[in-house]
């Protein structure tokens, strides 16, 4: 038996509305024209059945605190540090305006190993999101826990290098600069209190980022529209992405794309070459 078996199978279910205050604030958030029908853009979810811990009960990095409760979601890792590090998404049927939200919840595994940089936790979580009792979304979801950074450790990423985006490579490249409002308001539709990515000082001095950090599903969602500005809305059968370094706000973000045999590659990058994001898709 495993430490953590005990989490093996928990599961919790959230509810919620795709109301239209909400979705033109996410349109607003990203700078997107209204759709032309009730289909709201891919990547909407993210945004939905939000955690909704009281300020009280979370940690000093804004993430719910965890325990060995039954109430205790997710497994209490002797390791402070969470990230969002990948998702496996499949898109079964558009989330429309008005539509009657249910996420089901349910822990898939948990594991520990020993990396580079030393003690790492690894959760995985299944999520299944029906839209008025319909299957939408289903998303196995990889999160990572590790230890807490020294004081004096250097800050990550290093600092923008000599190298170069090379944009040649790509069909297709949009290049934005995440700016700290971007960041704020994309935390308000998450209900995301991690601080690295609204409180300067701490993503700093206490985890040790350059500066805040612009959040994994924000990135994946700006790909998801550079697909749909090709492809159309709502065209995604498939989508996977995963953290490959910090990205940093107020620094440019390069958003590509290209076809492959096996669908689309996607990919965010840093203006020296440095890729912050990587993804793929395919297409219905």
């Amino acid at each position: 038996m495993g430490a953590w078996d005990a989490w093996i199978g928990r599961t919790e279910v959230r509810t919620d509305r795709a109301d239209k205050a909400l979705c033109r604030r996410w349109l607003a958030a990203l700078d997107r024209a209204a759709p032309s029908g009730s289909a709201m853009p891919q990547g909407i979810h993210f945004c939905l059945c939000t955690p909704e811990a009281a300020t009280a009960a979370l940690g000093i990095d804004g993430h719910p605190a965890r325990d060995d409760s039954p109430d205790s979601f997710f497994p209490p890792l002797p390791l402070p540090r969470r990230m969002w590090a990948a998702s496996d998404i499949a898109f079964l049927a558009p989330i429309t305006v008005g539509a009657q939200i249910e996420r089901t919840s349910r822990i898939v595994s948990v594991s520990e190993k020993d990396g580079s940089t030393g003690k790492l936790g690894f959760v995985e979580v299944e999520h299944v999101t029906t839209a008025d009792a319909v299957e939408a979304v289903r998303e196995k979801q990889t999160l990572v826990y590790r230890e807490a950074s020294l004081p004096d450790a250097p800050l990550s990423p290093p600092p923008t290098g000599d190298g170069a985006f090379a944009p040649d490579e790509w069909e297709q490249v949009e290049t934005i600069v995440p700016s700290e409002t971007l960041l704020f308001r994309y935390s308000a539709l998450t209900f995301n209190t991690h601080r690295i990515h609204y409180d300067a000082p701490y993503a700093r001095e206490i985890e040790r980022y350059r500066g805040l950090v612009v959040h994994g599903p924000l990135i994946a969602t700006l790909l998801l529209g550079l697909a749909a500005r090709i492809h159309g809305e709502n065209r995604l059968k498939t989508f996977s992405f995963r953290a490959v370094s910090p990205a940093i706000a107020g620094e440019p973000l390069h958003l590509a794309v290209r076809e492959t045999a096996e669908g689309l590659e996607l990919g965010s990058f840093a203006s020296d070459g440095r890729q912050t994001l990587k993804a793929g898709a395919t297409l219905r």
